[in-house]
């Protein structure tokens, strides 16, 4: 028993030397439409790579920002600037759902020490698996613990893979030559965690009747984030950032989800609270292009003021 143990043990332990050196190879010279498991992408879309190498430099912020997309396209550090607010950063990423919240938060809270944190709360992000932005920080964002126990929470193979071919690329040093662009494919990336999108505007169309969904995994990591958050005495505002009127109008529970968020802290819904054209503040059907951006912000600072939040 004990020799087929060993043998057993020895066996896995060079199968898994054999597949990570397969893995590697696959990753460094395969392109990437042929690895289907293998889906690392560093200096992707969303300016991932330069948001967390900015993140590294920065020894406080009195406001930190987490949140999908709608996050680091919906939060401008200028115009809180403007308003006396210096100490700004946007740590929100493409897609990012409360599994990440979670992984980026154990990795910067403590170092960035923010007096409020503005908390992005899409309702869709509730409802997604959350394997996309997973595979967005393991790639663009450095791996520790809290990356590996990304593998625990999917159970998704491409995770698997991208955190041990991840592993390699940083304990190689390869990643360290990748430049970005603060400029492209019609996005210019502000210091500050903040994507600007090139001046555009949305053609509205008409959206079929949509509920909102909620995934038990992720309302348990948002939970947990906030009980955290609680604990800590660290202030938090949630906060639903504006989508066009006709893709929320097609919702038919958005009480439903003003109930959740009003249930687990102090909450806005901004779909409420600011007047906006579907055509001229979109670029699209649930993101907010730069007029809509000044809207929307100038706004929440003034209710954040008026609420001696900030």
């Amino acid at each position: 028993m004990g020799r087929f143990i060993l043998k057993l043990t020895a066996f896995l332990f060079f199968s898994f030397i054999i597949y990570t050196l397969t893995l590697i190879l696959f990753g460094e010279y395969l392109p990437s439409e042929w690895n289907n498991n293998l889906n690392y992408k560093t200096a992707s879309g969303g300016h991932a790579l330069t948001r967390f190498r900015e993140v590294k430099t920065v020894k406080s912020a009195d406001v930190l920002i987490v949140g999908s997309s709608h996050a680091y396209r919906g939060f401008d550090p200028r115009i809180f600037s403007e308003y006396g607010y210096n100490s700004f950063f946007n740590l929100g990423s493409s897609s990012q759902t409360h599994l990440q919240t979670e992984v980026l938060l154990e990795r910067y809270l403590k170092k960035l020490n923010p007096k409020l944190i503005i908390y992005e709360v899409y309702p869709g992000t509730f409802k997604a698996d959350g394997i996309e932005s997973s595979l967005d920080i393991i790639a663009n964002d450095k791996n520790d613990f809290e990356s590996f126990k990304l593998i625990f929470k999917h159970k998704h193979i491409k995770i698997v893979n991208s955190f041990i071919y991840g592993l390699y690329r940083d304990i190689s040093g390869l990643n360290k030559g990748i430049k970005e662009s603060k400029r492209k494919k019609g996005d210019e990336y502000i210091d500050g965690g903040y994507v600007q999108k090139k001046n555009k505007t949305f053609r509205n169309v008409s959206n079929s009747k949509k509920w909102w969904k909620v995934r038990d995994q992720q309302l348990d990591a948002f939970d947990g984030i906030i009980k955290s958050l609680k604990d800590m005495n660290i202030k938090f505002v949630l906060v639903q950032a504006p989508i066009t009127s006709s893709f929320y109008q097609a919702h038919q529970n958005n009480d439903y989800f003003d109930s959740l968020m009003d249930s687990r802290g102090t909450y806005f819904n901004f779909n409420k609270l600011v007047e906006l054209n579907d055509s001229i503040h979109f670029y699209d059907r649930h993101h907010l292009n730069q007029a809509g951006v000044n809207i929307f912000n100038k706004k929440l600072i003034q209710i954040l003021k008026e609420k001696d939040m900030i």
